[in-house]
């Protein structure tokens, strides 16, 4: 399969859909391709790296082992969903973990924030180590590749105004509309990992992705791969619904299954691993890869 080729940088020197004065209104960001638009390969997970020195087991710290297999899947773009470092996501700990087991990615990574990485004020770890991959705080922004329009969300609503970031991403999806489109954000909206489960405060950024016809939904939060029908924030299983998937397995240890939620298709929490969605013309294909080799659950969609 044809990918994209490398990613134009995170805050400079990427194309623009519109020029905006607003802080929380950045310019969306967009990678080139030197081919015709056949595909690209994204692979996301998010709930990576233990802290620096933690020994590494066999259900534990596997950052190391999920970081060569995503460069093996060979992306044009990594999206990290969220808590890429242990404990607090300071800046020395995200150099002393992070850095040395995915940071071989780091030029086609965009990441999602996530609860961890506001164990620092203002999440300044997160945004130091980051500072050329996203645009800064409020922590949301778009980007393009392979006609895809992905939408990056700060899904920690005590911390920043998800109303105002609803709003904002209701203003750059009615402006710039896409065939297929993501959205990521670190907690789900559905979730049947035992440690956190459904979360409800995402249902207004839900509700806006529903509302402009988005494919996908990308979240970490639950140490798990979990995949849901297409539903909207409301519950409902609909053609035109966002299917939803859960993946918290780049590293950290894993969690059980909680109460298996309505709409879930496919749930493991035995194997760290990441998820590769093939990304085409008005259709994806995904595979979640197992560290230990084998492709535990697959499947395409046409987008909505």
């Amino acid at each position: 399969m044809l990918t994209c080729a490398v990613l134009v940088g995170a805050c400079g020197g990427s194309s623009q859909d519109g020029a905006s004065t607003r802080k929380d209104d950045r310019a969306e960001q967009s990678a080139s391709q030197v081919e015709p638009p056949v595909g690209a390969r994204v692979v996301a997970v998010g709930d990576i790296a233990c802290a620096p020195g933690e020994p590494v087991t066999k259900v534990s710290c596997q950052q190391a082992a999920t970081a060569e297999l995503a460069k093996s899947l060979d992306p044009a773009l990594v999206l990290t969903l969220g808590d890429t470092q242990y404990p607090e996501s300071t800046l020395p700990q995200l150099m002393g973990a992070y850095d040395k087991s995915w940071g071989a990615l780091l030029g086609r990574t965009r990441p999602t924030i996530g609860n961890h990485e506001y164990g620092t004020p203002g999440a300044k770890g997160y945004y130091a180590y980051f500072r050329d991959r996203q645009p800064g705080p409020p922590g949301y922004y778009r980007l393009n590749v392979a006609g895809w329009k992905i939408t990056v969300l700060n899904s920690n609503c005590t911390k920043v105004s998800c109303a105002a970031q609803a709003a904002w991403m209701d203003r750059k999806m009615k402006a710039y509309p896409a065939k297929c489109s993501i959205v990521t954000m670190h907690h789900p909206r559905y979730s049947s990992g035992s440690e956190h489960g459904n979360n409800t405060a995402v249902k207004p950024l839900w509700a806006v992705a529903h509302e402009h016809r988005n494919d996908i939904v990308l979240s970490g939060h639950d140490h798990d791969y979990e995949r849901f029908v297409r539903m909207d924030g409301l519950g409902h299983r609909l053609a035109n619904g966002m299917q939803s998937f859960v993946v918290g397995t780049g590293g950290k240890d894993l969690y059980e299954l909680g109460t298996r939620k309505p709409g879930s298709r496919y749930f493991q929490r035995s194997q760290h691993g990441v998820l590769a969605l093939d990304l085409r013309q008005g259709s994806y294909d995904w595979k979640f890869h197992a560290i230990d080799g084998r492709v535990l659950d697959k499947g395409t969609r046409t987008c909505v």
